[in-house]
Protein backbone atom coordinates (compact mmCIF):
# COMPACT_ATOMS: atom_id res chain seq x y z
CA UNK A 1 0.00 0.00 0.00
CA UNK A 2 1.01 3.72 -0.50
CA UNK A 3 0.95 5.63 2.67
CA UNK A 4 -0.18 9.38 2.35
CA UNK A 5 0.52 12.07 5.57
CA UNK A 6 -2.57 14.44 5.75
CA UNK A 7 -3.36 16.60 8.27
CA UNK A 8 -7.35 18.26 8.62
CA UNK A 9 -8.92 20.11 10.61
CA UNK A 10 -11.50 19.13 13.28
CA UNK A 11 -14.37 20.78 14.82
CA UNK A 12 -12.43 22.55 17.14
CA UNK A 13 -10.20 24.04 14.17
CA UNK A 14 -7.02 21.63 15.40
CA UNK A 15 -5.03 20.39 13.53
CA UNK A 16 -5.54 16.25 13.52
CA UNK A 17 -2.69 14.33 12.21
CA UNK A 18 -3.48 11.41 9.65
CA UNK A 19 -2.51 8.84 7.02
CA UNK A 20 -4.50 7.37 3.99
CA UNK A 21 -3.44 3.83 3.07
CA UNK A 22 -4.21 3.69 -0.65
CA UNK A 23 -3.94 0.62 -2.85
CA UNK A 24 -1.15 -0.46 -4.84
CA UNK A 25 -3.96 0.43 -7.93
CA UNK A 26 -4.65 3.79 -6.79
CA UNK A 27 -8.15 3.11 -7.36
CA UNK A 28 -9.69 2.38 -4.41
CA UNK A 29 -13.66 0.80 -4.57
CA UNK A 30 -14.06 2.24 -1.00
CA UNK A 31 -12.73 4.29 1.60
CA UNK A 32 -12.45 2.54 5.43
CA UNK A 33 -12.35 5.18 8.66
CA UNK A 34 -10.41 3.51 11.43
CA UNK A 35 -10.73 4.93 15.03
CA UNK A 36 -7.36 3.33 17.22
CA UNK A 37 -7.93 2.44 20.81
CA UNK A 38 -7.41 4.77 24.04
CA UNK A 39 -4.23 6.80 24.34
CA UNK A 40 -3.09 4.72 21.34
CA UNK A 41 -2.32 6.09 17.73
CA UNK A 42 -2.70 6.11 14.17
CA UNK A 43 0.56 3.80 13.70
CA UNK A 44 0.19 0.95 15.86
CA UNK A 45 1.66 -1.90 13.97
CA UNK A 46 -1.74 -3.59 14.75
CA UNK A 47 -3.30 -1.19 12.81
CA UNK A 48 -0.87 -0.73 10.20
CA UNK A 49 -1.75 -4.88 9.65
CA UNK A 50 -4.98 -4.59 9.58
CA UNK A 51 -5.40 -1.35 7.32
CA UNK A 52 -2.93 -3.29 4.77
CA UNK A 53 -5.15 -5.95 4.92
CA UNK A 54 -7.85 -3.62 3.58
CA UNK A 55 -5.44 -1.85 1.31
CA UNK A 56 -5.13 -5.60 -0.54
CA UNK A 57 -8.84 -5.58 -1.34
CA UNK A 58 -8.40 -1.94 -3.19
CA UNK A 59 -10.08 -0.32 -0.10
CA UNK A 60 -8.64 2.74 0.87
CA UNK A 61 -8.31 3.08 4.90
CA UNK A 62 -8.14 6.67 6.22
CA UNK A 63 -6.49 6.18 10.01
CA UNK A 64 -5.67 9.46 12.50
CA UNK A 65 -4.53 10.46 15.82
CA UNK A 66 -7.51 11.88 17.95
CA UNK A 67 -6.75 15.12 19.19
CA UNK A 68 -3.80 15.28 21.66
CA UNK A 69 -2.77 12.10 20.72
CA UNK A 70 0.26 11.06 18.63
CA UNK A 71 0.77 14.20 16.07
CA UNK A 72 -2.38 15.77 16.02
CA UNK A 73 -2.84 19.12 18.09
CA UNK A 74 -4.44 19.78 21.16
CA UNK A 75 -4.77 19.18 24.98
CA UNK A 76 -5.52 15.08 25.63
CA UNK A 77 -6.53 16.64 28.68
CA UNK A 78 -9.14 18.43 27.44
CA UNK A 79 -10.50 15.89 25.46
CA UNK A 80 -13.27 13.27 26.37
CA UNK A 81 -15.31 10.48 24.71
CA UNK A 82 -17.55 12.89 22.98
CA UNK A 83 -15.17 15.70 21.50
CA UNK A 84 -13.55 11.85 20.16
CA UNK A 85 -16.69 10.85 18.71
CA UNK A 86 -16.87 14.74 17.41
CA UNK A 87 -12.94 14.23 15.31
CA UNK A 88 -14.50 10.98 14.06
CA UNK A 89 -17.34 13.19 11.99
CA UNK A 90 -14.53 15.66 11.12
CA UNK A 91 -12.53 12.70 9.80
CA UNK A 92 -15.66 11.91 7.62
CA UNK A 93 -16.49 15.12 6.45
CA UNK A 94 -12.96 15.66 4.99
CA UNK A 95 -12.98 12.84 3.28
CA UNK A 96 -15.71 13.10 1.92
CA UNK A 97 -15.08 16.67 0.79
CA UNK A 98 -11.51 15.42 -0.51
CA UNK A 99 -11.85 11.96 -1.59
CA UNK A 100 -14.77 9.76 -1.39
CA UNK A 101 -17.03 9.37 1.72
CA UNK A 102 -16.34 6.41 3.66
CA UNK A 103 -18.46 3.22 3.76
CA UNK A 104 -16.45 0.95 6.19
CA UNK A 105 -16.30 2.28 9.98
CA UNK A 106 -13.40 0.19 12.53
CA UNK A 107 -12.94 0.73 15.81
CA UNK A 108 -10.19 -0.94 18.18
CA UNK A 109 -11.33 -0.85 21.79
CA UNK A 110 -12.67 2.77 23.09
CA UNK A 111 -12.61 3.89 19.32
CA UNK A 112 -15.05 0.93 18.62
CA UNK A 113 -17.19 2.38 20.99
CA UNK A 114 -16.93 5.61 19.21
CA UNK A 115 -17.88 4.28 15.65
CA UNK A 116 -20.90 3.28 17.20
CA UNK A 117 -21.58 6.17 18.47
CA UNK A 118 -20.63 8.62 15.44
CA UNK A 119 -22.12 6.05 12.95
CA UNK A 120 -25.81 7.66 12.96
CA UNK A 121 -23.90 11.07 12.01
CA UNK A 122 -22.21 9.11 9.24
CA UNK A 123 -24.82 8.10 6.33
CA UNK A 124 -22.21 7.23 3.86
CA UNK A 125 -21.42 4.20 6.02
CA UNK A 126 -22.53 0.85 5.35
CA UNK A 127 -20.68 -1.48 8.00
CA UNK A 128 -19.39 -0.97 10.95
CA UNK A 129 -16.40 -3.13 12.96
CA UNK A 130 -15.68 -3.43 16.46
CA UNK A 131 -12.35 -4.86 18.11
CA UNK A 132 -12.41 -5.45 21.60
CA UNK A 133 -14.82 -2.35 22.37
CA UNK A 134 -16.76 -1.92 25.56
CA UNK A 135 -19.90 -1.57 25.49
CA UNK A 136 -19.94 1.55 27.31
CA UNK A 137 -17.63 3.87 27.16
CA UNK A 138 -17.73 3.76 31.47
CA UNK A 139 -16.31 0.72 30.85
CA UNK A 140 -12.82 2.34 30.18
CA UNK A 141 -13.01 3.85 34.11
CA UNK A 142 -11.48 1.02 36.10
CA UNK A 143 -8.44 1.36 34.04
CA UNK A 144 -8.18 4.94 36.34
CA UNK A 145 -9.37 2.84 39.50
CA UNK A 146 -6.14 3.68 41.52
CA UNK A 147 -6.48 7.42 40.07
CA UNK A 148 -10.26 7.63 40.37
CA UNK A 149 -10.46 9.39 44.03
CA UNK A 150 -7.94 11.43 42.91
CA UNK A 151 -9.28 12.79 39.85
CA UNK A 152 -12.90 13.06 41.60
CA UNK A 153 -11.33 15.20 44.83
CA UNK A 154 -9.13 17.50 42.77
CA UNK A 155 -10.72 17.67 39.46
CA UNK A 156 -7.94 15.81 37.45
CA UNK A 157 -4.61 13.95 38.16
CA UNK A 158 -1.13 12.20 36.10
CA UNK A 159 -2.57 8.70 35.24
CA UNK A 160 0.03 5.92 33.78
CA UNK A 161 -1.72 3.90 30.85
CA UNK A 162 0.58 1.61 28.66
CA UNK A 163 3.31 2.96 30.21
CA UNK A 164 2.63 6.84 29.38
CA UNK A 165 1.23 9.60 31.37
CA UNK A 166 -1.53 11.42 30.78
CA UNK A 167 -3.23 14.18 32.58
CA UNK A 168 -6.99 13.23 32.88
CA UNK A 169 -9.69 15.80 33.99
CA UNK A 170 -12.96 14.83 35.94
CA UNK A 171 -14.91 16.00 32.82
CA UNK A 172 -14.05 12.79 30.41
CA UNK A 173 -14.77 10.81 33.61
CA UNK A 174 -18.37 12.61 33.96
CA UNK A 175 -18.67 12.44 29.80
CA UNK A 176 -18.13 8.39 30.28
CA UNK A 177 -20.80 8.15 32.75
CA UNK A 178 -23.09 10.58 30.73
CA UNK A 179 -22.94 8.65 27.26
CA UNK A 180 -25.76 5.80 26.87
CA UNK A 181 -25.15 3.04 24.13
CA UNK A 182 -27.86 0.85 23.99
CA UNK A 183 -29.73 2.28 22.30
CA UNK A 184 -27.57 4.15 19.58
CA UNK A 185 -26.47 0.18 19.21
CA UNK A 186 -30.20 -0.73 18.29
CA UNK A 187 -31.05 1.83 16.09
CA UNK A 188 -27.73 1.23 14.05
CA UNK A 189 -29.07 0.09 10.94
CA UNK A 190 -25.53 -0.71 9.75
CA UNK A 191 -24.31 -4.03 9.01
CA UNK A 192 -21.60 -5.11 12.48
CA UNK A 193 -18.97 -7.27 12.55
CA UNK A 194 -17.53 -7.95 16.58
CA UNK A 195 -13.98 -8.74 17.07
CA UNK A 196 -13.27 -9.84 20.69
CA UNK A 197 -10.57 -11.97 22.44
CA UNK A 198 -12.35 -14.38 25.19
CA UNK A 199 -8.75 -13.81 27.50
CA UNK A 200 -9.52 -9.54 26.52
CA UNK A 201 -7.92 -8.12 30.50
CA UNK A 202 -8.62 -5.00 29.71
CA UNK A 203 -12.41 -5.32 27.97
CA UNK A 204 -13.85 -8.55 29.20
CA UNK A 205 -15.66 -10.90 26.13
CA UNK A 206 -19.25 -9.83 28.04
CA UNK A 207 -18.98 -6.15 26.24
CA UNK A 208 -18.99 -8.50 22.89
CA UNK A 209 -21.85 -10.35 23.93
CA UNK A 210 -24.00 -6.82 25.05
CA UNK A 211 -22.87 -5.45 21.58
CA UNK A 212 -24.60 -8.21 19.79
CA UNK A 213 -27.43 -8.56 21.90
CA UNK A 214 -28.13 -4.96 21.75
CA UNK A 215 -27.48 -5.16 17.57
CA UNK A 216 -30.27 -5.45 14.74
CA UNK A 217 -29.43 -8.25 12.07
CA UNK A 218 -26.94 -8.14 10.01
CA UNK A 219 -24.61 -8.64 12.89
CA UNK A 220 -21.60 -11.25 13.34
CA UNK A 221 -19.03 -12.40 16.13
CA UNK A 222 -15.49 -13.48 15.45
CA UNK A 223 -13.62 -14.53 18.32
CA UNK A 224 -9.81 -13.77 18.40
CA UNK A 225 -9.39 -16.94 20.47
CA UNK A 226 -5.99 -16.47 22.53
CA UNK A 227 -5.29 -12.54 21.18
CA UNK A 228 -4.44 -9.68 23.93
CA UNK A 229 -6.42 -6.40 23.78
CA UNK A 230 -3.62 -4.72 21.59
CA UNK A 231 -3.37 -7.56 19.10
CA UNK A 232 0.32 -7.51 20.09
CA UNK A 233 0.62 -10.66 18.24
CA UNK A 234 1.14 -9.98 14.42
CA UNK A 235 -0.78 -13.60 13.70
CA UNK A 236 -3.68 -11.55 15.50
CA UNK A 237 -3.89 -8.39 13.49
CA UNK A 238 -3.19 -10.25 10.25
CA UNK A 239 -6.29 -12.73 11.17
CA UNK A 240 -8.43 -9.28 12.19
CA UNK A 241 -7.51 -7.54 8.78
CA UNK A 242 -7.70 -10.24 6.19
CA UNK A 243 -11.84 -11.16 7.79
CA UNK A 244 -12.60 -7.81 8.03
CA UNK A 245 -11.41 -6.78 4.39
CA UNK A 246 -13.72 -10.45 3.02
CA UNK A 247 -16.74 -9.01 5.28
CA UNK A 248 -16.55 -5.28 4.13
CA UNK A 249 -16.19 -6.54 0.12
CA UNK A 250 -20.10 -7.74 0.74
CA UNK A 251 -21.25 -4.21 2.24
CA UNK A 252 -19.49 -2.14 -0.42
CA UNK A 253 -22.05 -0.30 -3.00
CA UNK A 254 -19.36 -1.07 -5.99
CA UNK A 255 -19.11 -4.93 -5.31
CA UNK A 256 -22.48 -5.41 -6.35
CA UNK A 257 -21.28 -7.17 -9.37
CA UNK A 258 -19.63 -10.35 -8.02
CA UNK A 259 -17.80 -10.46 -11.17
CA UNK A 260 -16.37 -7.07 -10.98
CA UNK A 261 -12.64 -6.48 -9.34
CA UNK A 262 -13.50 -2.92 -9.24
CA UNK A 263 -10.81 -2.00 -10.98
CA UNK A 264 -11.77 -0.39 -14.50
CA UNK A 265 -8.78 -2.07 -16.02
CA UNK A 266 -9.13 -3.68 -19.84
CA UNK A 267 -7.27 -7.28 -19.90
CA UNK A 268 -5.37 -6.16 -23.15
CA UNK A 269 -4.23 -3.10 -21.57
CA UNK A 270 -1.89 -5.66 -19.24
CA UNK A 271 -1.24 -3.77 -16.53
CA UNK A 272 0.81 -5.19 -13.55
CA UNK A 273 1.44 -2.67 -10.69
CA UNK A 274 4.14 -3.66 -7.57
CA UNK A 275 5.12 -1.97 -4.44
CA UNK A 276 7.89 -2.30 -2.00
CA UNK A 277 7.93 0.08 1.17
CA UNK A 278 10.18 -0.30 4.22
CA UNK A 279 8.41 -3.75 5.85
CA UNK A 280 11.22 -5.65 4.29
CA UNK A 281 10.55 -7.33 0.72
CA UNK A 282 6.99 -7.72 1.61
CA UNK A 283 5.70 -6.61 -2.12
CA UNK A 284 1.96 -5.79 -2.78
CA UNK A 285 1.25 -6.47 -6.32
CA UNK A 286 -2.34 -5.56 -8.15
CA UNK A 287 -1.95 -7.72 -11.21
CA UNK A 288 -5.10 -5.90 -13.87
CA UNK A 289 -7.04 -5.65 -10.53
CA UNK A 290 -6.81 -8.78 -8.89
CA UNK A 291 -4.53 -8.58 -5.99
CA UNK A 292 -1.04 -10.80 -5.14
CA UNK A 293 1.90 -10.99 -2.36
CA UNK A 294 5.30 -11.48 -2.91
CA UNK A 295 7.86 -11.87 -0.78
CA UNK A 296 10.94 -13.80 0.65
CA UNK A 297 11.75 -16.54 2.86
CA UNK A 298 12.96 -15.72 6.23
CA UNK A 299 16.72 -17.34 5.62
CA UNK A 300 16.73 -14.61 2.78
CA UNK A 301 15.83 -11.55 4.72
CA UNK A 302 11.92 -11.55 4.10
CA UNK A 303 9.05 -12.50 6.37
CA UNK A 304 7.92 -15.60 3.72
CA UNK A 305 4.43 -13.92 3.72
CA UNK A 306 4.21 -14.87 -0.07
CA UNK A 307 5.81 -16.13 -2.58
CA UNK A 308 8.90 -15.40 -4.23
CA UNK A 309 9.27 -13.25 -7.48
CA UNK A 310 10.91 -16.55 -9.20
CA UNK A 311 8.00 -18.52 -7.07
CA UNK A 312 5.28 -15.99 -9.39
CA UNK A 313 7.54 -16.80 -12.35
CA UNK A 314 7.14 -20.41 -12.22
CA UNK A 315 3.72 -20.43 -11.07
CA UNK A 316 3.03 -18.38 -14.44
CA UNK A 317 4.46 -20.97 -16.23
CA UNK A 318 2.41 -23.55 -14.65
CA UNK A 319 -0.65 -21.43 -14.95
CA UNK A 320 0.13 -21.45 -18.60
CA UNK A 321 0.66 -24.75 -19.27
CA UNK A 322 -2.67 -25.64 -17.51
CA UNK A 323 -4.88 -23.52 -19.32
CA UNK A 324 -2.91 -24.34 -22.74
CA UNK A 325 -4.06 -27.72 -22.16
CA UNK A 326 -7.36 -27.42 -21.13
CA UNK A 327 -8.22 -25.56 -23.63
CA UNK A 328 -6.73 -27.97 -26.60
CA UNK A 329 -9.07 -31.03 -25.00
CA UNK A 330 -12.11 -28.99 -24.86
CA UNK A 331 -10.80 -28.30 -28.35
CA UNK A 332 -10.40 -31.76 -29.45
CA UNK A 333 -13.27 -33.30 -26.97
CA UNK A 334 -10.35 -35.01 -25.06
CA UNK A 335 -11.73 -36.85 -21.75
CA UNK A 336 -9.39 -34.59 -19.32
CA UNK A 337 -10.69 -33.86 -15.91
CA UNK A 338 -7.61 -32.04 -14.37
CA UNK A 339 -4.31 -31.00 -15.08
CA UNK A 340 -1.73 -30.50 -12.07
CA UNK A 341 1.61 -28.70 -13.01
CA UNK A 342 4.13 -29.05 -10.43
CA UNK A 343 7.59 -26.34 -11.85
CA UNK A 344 10.43 -26.38 -9.69
CA UNK A 345 13.33 -23.43 -10.31
CA UNK A 346 17.18 -24.26 -9.70
CA UNK A 347 20.14 -22.17 -11.03
CA UNK A 348 23.01 -24.52 -12.57
CA UNK A 349 26.35 -24.13 -13.64
CA UNK A 350 26.54 -23.68 -17.53
CA UNK A 351 29.46 -26.21 -18.16
CA UNK A 352 26.81 -28.70 -15.96
CA UNK A 353 24.72 -28.33 -19.53
CA UNK A 354 25.58 -30.37 -21.82
CA UNK A 355 23.86 -28.83 -24.58
CA UNK A 356 23.57 -25.16 -23.49
CA UNK A 357 24.50 -22.50 -25.56
CA UNK A 358 25.59 -20.68 -22.98
CA UNK A 359 29.33 -21.81 -21.29
CA UNK A 360 30.26 -19.45 -18.61
CA UNK A 361 27.93 -18.90 -15.80
CA UNK A 362 25.07 -19.90 -14.65
CA UNK A 363 21.64 -20.70 -15.86
CA UNK A 364 18.50 -20.88 -14.77
CA UNK A 365 16.40 -24.08 -14.94
CA UNK A 366 12.44 -24.41 -14.60
CA UNK A 367 11.76 -28.61 -14.16
CA UNK A 368 7.89 -28.89 -14.86
CA UNK A 369 6.24 -32.21 -14.66
CA UNK A 370 2.83 -32.39 -15.75
CA UNK A 371 -0.05 -34.67 -14.30
CA UNK A 372 -3.17 -35.53 -16.16
CA UNK A 373 -5.99 -36.99 -14.79
CA UNK A 374 -8.80 -38.69 -17.25
CA UNK A 375 -9.47 -41.71 -19.50
CA UNK A 376 -6.34 -40.30 -22.22
CA UNK A 377 -5.00 -43.35 -24.30
CA UNK A 378 -1.04 -42.95 -24.73
CA UNK A 379 -0.98 -41.12 -28.13
CA UNK A 380 -3.51 -38.60 -26.68
CA UNK A 381 -0.93 -38.13 -23.64
CA UNK A 382 1.88 -38.07 -25.43
CA UNK A 383 0.05 -35.37 -28.11
CA UNK A 384 -0.64 -33.01 -25.13
CA UNK A 385 2.91 -33.39 -23.68
CA UNK A 386 3.84 -31.57 -26.99
CA UNK A 387 1.16 -28.66 -26.51
CA UNK A 388 2.74 -27.97 -23.36
CA UNK A 389 5.72 -26.54 -24.92
CA UNK A 390 3.38 -24.24 -27.53
CA UNK A 391 2.42 -22.44 -23.83
CA UNK A 392 2.47 -18.33 -24.17
CA UNK A 393 4.74 -18.39 -21.25
CA UNK A 394 7.05 -21.04 -22.17
CA UNK A 395 7.29 -19.17 -25.94
CA UNK A 396 8.02 -15.83 -24.06
CA UNK A 397 10.59 -17.65 -21.94
CA UNK A 398 12.61 -18.69 -24.65
CA UNK A 399 12.19 -15.99 -27.27
CA UNK A 400 14.24 -12.93 -27.26
CA UNK A 401 12.89 -10.38 -24.39
CA UNK A 402 12.85 -6.46 -24.74
CA UNK A 403 12.21 -4.55 -21.51
CA UNK A 404 11.90 -0.95 -21.81
CA UNK A 405 12.59 0.76 -18.19
CA UNK A 406 11.94 4.81 -17.32
CA UNK A 407 11.52 6.89 -14.23
CA UNK A 408 8.04 8.46 -14.32
CA UNK A 409 8.43 11.93 -13.74
CA UNK A 410 7.91 13.55 -10.12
Amino acid sequence: MRSHKIMFPNHAGQQLAARLDVPVSGSPIAYALFAHCFTCSKNLKAVVNISRALTMQNMAVFRFDFTGLGESEGEFADTNFSSNVTDLISAAEFLEQEYKAPRILIGHSLGGAAVLQAAEHIPSAVAVATIGAPCDPAHVAHLLANRQDVIEERGEAEVTLAGRTFRIKKQFLDDLVSVKMEQKIAALRKALLIFHAPGDNTVSIDNAAHIFQAAKHPKSFISLDKADHLLSHEQDSLYVGTVLAAWAQKYVEELTHPVSSGVTIKPEENVIITRTGRDGFYTEIMANGHPLIADEPEAYGGSNRGGSPYDLLAAALGACTSMTLRMYADRKNLDLEEVTVRVTHEKIHAKDCGDCATTIGKLDVLHREIELAGKLDVSQRQRLLEIADKCPVHRTLHSEIIINTHLKEG
